[in-house]
């Protein structure tokens, strides 16, 4: 037996059926997802996000520093849109795409991989959003510091009524070696 809760169940709108028309064929312009994640922005879904990631950036090669890396800029992003975007409430929809990329850089083939988040939150500014120096010992304020160092490419754009932040990394060989095992020489 069931027993009622006092607060009713939120049933999850993806915001894929609210994009504007540009935005739903995204993936028909990009490449075929590797993961999808649909989550609310209650900050206790963040260890899922981090439980997902984990094991696919260690598929896709990245070093254990990287795999760290992006994790973290990538936890940062969603725990800035529960803040931020949302202002804590936690049953509002955040969608997580995650592709591979591949780019020919110096004659040479680069692979990557993109994350792609969107929000219903409102829209953002990026020029308006101030990163607190970094000699300014105090706790918080980080996060845009974190996921800029993290990630190659840092991309913002409202489309409709959706944010979407765009952040990408490139595995490249390393003075000691390379930073992802698929590109070791054979």
């Amino acid at each position: 037996m069931r027993v009622p809760s006092e607060e009713p169940e939120p049933t999850m709108n993806p915001i894929a059926a609210k994009q504007p028309t540009d935005m739903k064929n995204f993936s028909k312009l990009s490449r075929a997802f590797l993961l999808k994640l649909e989550l609310r922005s209650h900050p206790t879904l963040l260890c899922v996000i981090r439980g997902a990631l984990e094991p696919l950036m260690e598929t896709l090669g990245f070093s254990d520093e990287n795999n760290r890396a992006i994790i973290r800029a990538v936890d940062e992003a969603v725990s800035n849109i529960m803040r931020h975007s949302y202002h804590g409430r936690m049953d509002q929809p955040i969608e997580l795409y995650c592709n591979r990329l591949r780019r020919r850089a110096d004659g040479k083939i680069e692979k990557g991989v993109e994350f792609l988040l969107f929000d219903c939150g409102p829209a953002v500014d990026p020029t308006k959003i101030p990163a607190r120096p970094l000699d300014e010992i105090r706790p918080g304020g980080l996060g845009l510091h974190i996921i800029r160092r993290s990630m190659d490419s840092v991309e913002y754009k409202r489309a409709g009524r959706l944010n979407r932040l765009r952040l990408v990394k490139y595995a490249r060989p390393s003075k000691g070696g390379y930073e992802s095992a698929e590109e070791k020489p054979s």
